[in-house]
Formats: structure tokens, C-alpha cells, sequence
């Protein structure tokens, strides 16, 4: 059982460690995309630890399926959402004249907006 506990907390710590790394991309980032990246895909690894951590927790140790469906839910939503987020946040951005530091190479949102 000591195994167990013993991947249980490293997934739990990848999850927080990428949860670290994205709250220090937000600050460290220059420019709006690069912190939306750094908001998003490093959170949802982060939530991608900690949810198998808690799915491997309520299996095996309290074993108690209901809350193992909870924690599969949860994480089904997060990984729907974060990415529809930040493409939305980042239309918004786009269309309210705020562009990237450095020229894009392919600008695809330029065509939505007919600039």
C-alpha cells in the first residue's frame, strides 16, 4: 500500500508543480498570448496531476467509485473549458487591437476580422 500513497503524492506534486509554473508564466511572460499559454496548457497538465492523484486516492484507498466519477467529471470539464476559454479570450484580445510583441507568421484571426 505504501507504493501506492508513494505515486498517488507524485502525481499530486507534478500537479502543483505545473499548477507553480504556470502562476510564475503568468508573471514572467511579456506579452497577453504568452501569458494565456502560460494560463491554460501549464494549468491543465497541473489539473492533470492532481485529478489522477484523486482518482487513484478514491479508488484505491477509500475506495468509493462516486467519488472516483466525480474527479473524472471535474476533470472532463476543465480539459473542455480551459482550451474553449482561451481561444475565446484570445479572439477577444485580438479584436480589441491587442497584438502580439513579435510579428506572427500565420495570423489567422486577421481573416475573421477583416483587417
Amino acid at each position: 500500500m505504501t507504493a501506492l500513497r508513494i505515486i498517488i503524492d507524485i502525481f499530486i506534486a507534478l500537479g502543483a508543480f505545473f499548477a507553480l509554473a504556470g502562476v510564475i508564466g503568468i508573471i514572467k511572460m511579456p506579452d497577453t498570448y504568452c501569458r494565456m499559454q502560460a494560463s491554460t496548457c501549464i494549468t491543465t497538465a497541473g489539473v492533470l496531476g492532481v485529478c489522477a492523484g484523486a482518482l487513484l486516492y478514491a479508488i484505491f484507498v477509500m475506495h468509493h467509485p462516486a467519488t472516483a466519477v466525480k474527479v473524472v467529471v471535474i476533470a472532463g470539464l476543465i480539459f473542455i473549458t480551459n482550451p474553449v476559454g482561451a481561444h475565446a479570450i484570445a479572439k477577444g484580445a485580438y479584436q480589441h487591437g491587442i497584438r502580439p510583441e513579435k510579428e506572427m507568421e500565420v495570423d489567422d484571426l486577421r481573416r475573421d476580422f477583416d483587417e
